[in-house]
Order: C-alpha cells, then sequence, then structure tokens
C-alpha cells in the first residue's frame, strides 16, 4: 500500500506505536530549530545590489536584433 493515502495512515499509527504519541511533533520541532533566516531574506536591498552585479556579468552574448 505505499504511496496511498490508507498506507500513509498505516505508517503514521506505526510510528505513533513505537516512538509515541508526540513523534510527528519532535520530528517537527528540530526543523523549525534548524531554520536561520538571514542572508537576503534579512536584507533585500543587499539582494538588489547582489542581482545587479549577477546582470552584468550576464554569459548571454549582447542581444541580436530579429531579421
Amino acid at each position: 500500500m505505499a504511496g496511498t493515502k490508507a498506507g500513509g495512515m498505516k505508517a503514521a499509527a506505526t510510528n505513533k506505536a513505537k516512538y509515541g504519541a508526540e513523534f510527528y511533533a519532535r520530528i517537527g520541532k528540530k526543523g523549525g530549530q534548524n531554520g536561520h533566516t538571514g542572508g537576503f531574506a534579512a536584507n533585500p536591498e543587499l539582494a538588489r545590489i547582489a542581482g545587479a552585479k549577477g546582470g552584468r556579468i550576464s554569459r548571454r552574448g549582447p542581444a541580436k536584433k530579429a531579421a
């Protein structure tokens, strides 16, 4: 039943029986603690500057006129 809704519910029941009712809460907590929002999300002006630099060093050649 792999890949079906019923199979998923059986797997969830098995995980809860083996590892406790808080199994999914614990693994979700680990994911939440692991996230660190920073970089461009914290500084949109830096993202704008970096994007401009990337645009200037395009690997495409100059635009050609269509015939």
